[in-house]
């Protein structure tokens, strides 16, 4: 069972924050767990960091390249292979809980058809907490007024028990702490005693619900047996959101969330340290060491299907090439580690490989830093406007939009690249000392690798980009 975290960081965790964010259910799960500490998304944001979850492969190979779910990016290739496929095949019961944001608007793309047998949550980017509409295998819930996270953890609890007795694969992406920042009150006013703003308290009243949610679908692994064989993670999809928009907050709370982070440098939307490494939690009692170990080793998302599969015992049938890598005996300590390259980039629209991009060697990280794009025109501008309007009107009132944005995408000025930097991430895990000048060698080859992998990954996306528009 994989649950991930929406723009959540490690300073969210109690354990890590010096329990200024209560979280006592995943700080107890911390200290009985495997806790990976080079952990890396698959993106800095959400759609292409789930894609590549899901399927084991970059996201720019799969079309989901950017959360602009209402002009088709975030949307998986009907091509690729997800998870559930993979687990459905081999006669587990699938199911996912909460946000998919990998296909809306069309039911090629409903999770229902991309392996995951039930499917109650939303398909979007997010949802209000109290206003919702839910998804249930393609019919609509209207809201009863209780608050998201908690119907949601009660949906996860409900998939457990009817599937208690037979093999299941269960995923619970919930959307806290995503906007719109919305909670309880009380809880609220908890953490505004703290002498925090009211934004971060927001944020952190959600991540405490979530706990609480978190706590009550481990109890009921718990009361049904299962919690010797059951694998149960715990992972955000990427980096935690510092800068949001004015429809994403209430009315007079600052847009500024800005938060520990253990002092990672970025945050979401960046390749640097703080978009893109991320938590992750791993019990398995029947399968892993016992009781709080720590691995220092980079593990990607993408490495993620082969290893679960793996552990189920599940020989993955992939007709595309997978580019994650199965870590179990490394977790295990049966084999060394593999140090194999890892690449980033992301940029909204059609993507650009000269911005925010990024690409792992060993200890050896290279960036290249994001570029400041402009719209070629005011009416580049006005297509952009109109499409963050039709975004916002999608995500709070979903039924109000039935198909895709059909303009082109605005052009856009793409001004020359800055250098590429160069950080050692284990010795300068917070990249405050960029050694681009100490070995340029070193850069200038990872640069080229990097340019190459782009090449390769965004031919792959324009056919998929193809088939999401079809």
């Amino acid at each position: 069972m994989l649950m991930y975290a929406d723009d959540m960081g490690y300073g969210d965790f109690g354990a890590y924050n010096d329990g200024h964010v209560q979280t006592p259910n995943l700080d107890a799960l911390i200290g009985e767990s495997l806790c990976l500490s080079q952990h890396y998304s698959g993106s800095p944001v959400c759609s292409p960091a789930r894609a590549t979850l899901l399927t084991g492969r970059y996201s720019h190979r799969t079309g989901a390249v950017t959360p602009q779910e209402v002009r088709g990016m975030d949307r998986i290739a009907t091509r690729e292979a997800t998870i559930g496929d993979t687990f459905k095949a081999a006669g587990y019961a699938t199911g996912m809980v909460g946000k998919w944001h990998n296909g809306a608007l069309d039911p090629r793309y409903h999770p229902n058809a991309r392996g995951f047998d039930e499917f109650v949550g939303f398909r979007g980017g997010w949802a209000d907490y109290y206003r919702w509409n839910l998804d249930v295998n393609g019919s609509t819930r209207p809201s009863d007024g209780r608050y998201l996270t908690d119907v949601l953890s009660e949906e996860a609890v409900s998939f457990i028990g009817r599937h208690a007795s037979h093999p299941f694969l269960l995923m619970v992406p919930f959307n806290a702490p995503h906007s719109p920042l919305q909670a309880p009150d009380d809880i609220v006013e908890k953490y505004i005693e703290m002498d925090l703003s009211r934004g971060v308290a927001l944020t952190y009243a959600m991540i405490e619900v979530m706990d609480k949610a978190v706590g009550r679908i481990l109890t009921e692994i718990e009361s049904r047996g299962l919690r010797e064989n059951t694998i149960v993670m715990f992972t955000s999809d990427n980096g935690p959101a510092f800068m949001l928009r004015s429809d994403q907050v209430p009315s007079g709370v600052n847009i500024d969330t800005t938060r520990y982070n253990r002092g990672f440098n970025g945050a979401k939307g960046s390749v640097y340290e703080g978009g893109i490494r991320v938590p992750m939690i791993m019990r398995w009692p029947n399968g892993l060491p016992t009781g709080h170990h720590e691995i220092t080793e980079l593990v990607h998302f993408a490495d993620w299907l082969p290893t679960l599969a793996s552990a189920a015992g599940i020989d993955v049938q992939s007709v595309l090439p997978l580019d994650g890598h199965n870590v179990l005996p490394q977790i295990r300590g049966e084999q060394p580690w593999e140090e194999p390259r890892r690449y980033w980039q992301w940029n909204e629209y059609q993507p650009i490989g000269a911005t925010n991009a990024a690409m792992r060697e060993g200890d050896w990280k290279l960036v290249r830093p994001r570029m400041d794009i402009q719209y070629a025109s005011p009416n580049d501008e006005e297509v952009h406007r109109r499409y963050i309007q039709t975004d916002i009107e999608y995500k709070y009132n979903p039924e109000n939009i039935t198909r895709l944005m059909d303009n082109p995408d605005p052009q856009r000025i793409i001004p020359d690249p800055p250098a590429p930097e160069l950080y050692n991430i284990t010795s300068d895990p917070l990249e405050q000392n960029n050694l681009m000048g100490a070995h340029p060698g070193r850069a200038l080859r990872m640069l080229r690798e990097l340019e190459s992998w782009f090449e390769e990954v965004d031919t792959e996306r324009a056919t998929a980009h193809e088939e999401t528009l079809g």
